[in-house]
């Protein structure tokens, strides 16, 4: 799927989202947004996707979200949902296919609980992956953060955590994280852009 750039003052809302498809409201460099991307894309659900520049956000765009943040889904029924975790799991129940979220009420709600405890993650997994022997929604909803690692210079954090690098080398050959995998460079442009306050930041990256 091509990036589009962002919407920003002045721009015109997008046509109705389309019957056949879901739409989410994103910023290319945002992990919530990246999260919400990731369990798009796991799920093979059909999206488009309308990224916004969140320095310079289009009037109507408050009419998606009260405080004009990312992500936001939006379908052919106008209703719309946003908080990264709550739209992930209203994706996983909303549509067929794979379920990311177990089945089990008792895993399920283990998986929001890891992601609760995310600074103590570690001693509650003796599996590669979070939820088991295959990526799961825990999975998903932490990997954006650890995706930009080494661009934000604190690779080495994880040095003396061997099980972490395991799961980290077994997310890189994820299918999915590698569709939408953000090259560091790409990302240090944005940083470099953002941080000069340049309208072409959310941008950065795209012909």
């Amino acid at each position: 799927m091509a990036e589009t750039k962002a919407l920003g003052k002045g721009s015109p809302p997008p046509d109705p989202v389309p019957e056949d498809l879901i739409r989410i409201y994103s910023m290319r460099f945002c992990p919530y947004a990246h999260r919400t991307r990731l369990v798009l894309r796991a799920k093979n659900i059909r999206h488009e996707v309308v990224n916004i520049n969140l320095r310079n956000k289009p009037d109507w765009y408050y009419m998606k979200h009260p405080f004009g943040q990312v992500p936001v889904l939006e379908n052919s029924r106008c209703q719309l949902i946003y908080e990264s975790v709550i739209a992930c799991e209203y994706l996983d129940d909303a549509y067929p296919g794979r379920k990311l979220y177990p089945y089990d009420p008792y895993e399920r709600a283990r998986q929001k609980m890891l992601l609760e405890l995310f600074d103590k993650i570690l001693g509650y997994q003796n599996t590669i992956f979070f939820g088991g022997n295959c990526t799961s929604m825990i999975d998903y909803l932490i990997w954006p953060w650890f995706e930009r690692l080494d661009a934000y210079g604190i690779a080495d954090c994880v040095d003396h955590t061997p099980a972490l690098q395991l799961w980290i080398q077994a997310m890189r050959q994820d299918p999915t994280v590698c569709a939408l995998f953000m090259e560091k460079n790409v990302f240090l442009g944005f940083l470099n852009l953002y941080f000069q306050n340049h309208p072409d930041a959310f941008d950065y990256g795209l012909c």
